[in-house]
């Protein structure tokens, strides 16, 4: 169930920068130490936002176990595993008994009244998590947990991270040219149509607009990782009223994701990618400022 997938590739004519979107599914469990990536940016699903009776489902009927079952060991890794199968089929059902025990309070604090973002919180351990993660800079990512050292889920996920890149092929962007996520699964006539809709009706070559049009798709559906569900209903149209509210409340991490391929290194103009300009810096007091602060 760890996966890895690649839903926008591209590659800077002018700088070579490489910029790189992955979908990514992994354990809760590792999340911590998949953020401390400070380059990455991401978007991820949160046990805040999704109802409590679809957490409970997924963890009834598709809980997270671990791949294999380490026995105890000094220091943070070890290098033993159980390996006879009645000691895994133990180890296994005792981890469902924990699962089946979390469930059962979180079912009794929910019937009580109290809210899904504490509820939820008791069933993470036994979670998968899914993750959009952008970034321009992924070596020293793969060197860390792509790596006999590292926990053994993250690990995994690194590895299959890296296959993907190492056989992936960027598209090849000129400056001024847009990385988009899940631009490539648009329908080209719908965008069109819903250009026409929002205003005066473009011209058949009139390209920047719909990749402007784009761009906000592509932003409401990183956010929409928030709820587990990157497609929403398909309807273009709610996307970009939900990019619009986005854009109106400052919440800008979906706006990282996008990004237009520029003669620019690293710095505060760009935010944390080489060779692209984020969209989110294209927004003018993006990085909020709280007059309480003294």
């Amino acid at each position: 169930m760890i996966k890895a997938e690649i839903i926008a590739d591209s590659l800077n004519g002018a700088t070579g920068a490489r910029l790189t979107t992955f979908v990514l599914e992994f354990p809760r469990i590792v999340l911590a130490e998949f953020n401390t990536h400070r380059v990455l940016s991401r978007n991820s699903a949160s046990s805040r936002a999704i109802p409590f009776n679809k957490m409970l489902e997924r963890v009834s009927s598709d809980p997270f176990i671990p791949i294999k079952f380490m026995k105890e060991h000094t220091g943070m890794q070890g290098n033993e595993f159980f390996e006879s199968q009645n000691a895994i089929a133990i180890l296994k059902g005792n981890w469902l008994k924990a699962r089946d025990s979390a469930i059962e309070q979180a079912k009794n604090l929910s019937e009580f009244g109290l809210t899904k973002q504490i509820v939820n919180r008791l069933l993470e351990p036994f979670m998968w998590h899914r993750v959009i993660a952008t970034a321009t800079d992924w070596q020293n990512y793969f060197a860390l947990r792509a790596h006999e050292a590292a926990e053994i889920h993250i690990a995994d996920l690194a590895e299959k991270m890296l296959g993907a890149y190492n056989t992936s092929s960027p598209k090849e962007l000129d400056v001024g040219e847009w990385h988009i996520p899940f631009g490539d699964r648009f329908d080209e006539a719908r965008v069109r149509e819903l250009l026409f809709d929002l205003g005066p009706a473009p011209s058949e070559d009139d390209k920047i607009d719909i990749e402007s049009l784009k761009v906000k798709i592509a932003t409401a559906r990183c956010a929409r990782i928030s709820y587990f569900n990157f497609e929403g209903q398909d309807d273009y149209s709610a996307d970009v009223k939900l990019h619009d509210r986005l854009k109106k409340l400052g919440h800008w991490s979906p706006f990282e994701h996008c990004a237009v391929a520029g003669n620019v290194g690293r710095n505060s103009s760009t935010g944390n990618f080489n060779g692209f300009i984020q969209y989110r810096k294209q927004f003018q007091g993006e990085n909020k400022t709280d007059s309480r602060v003294k």
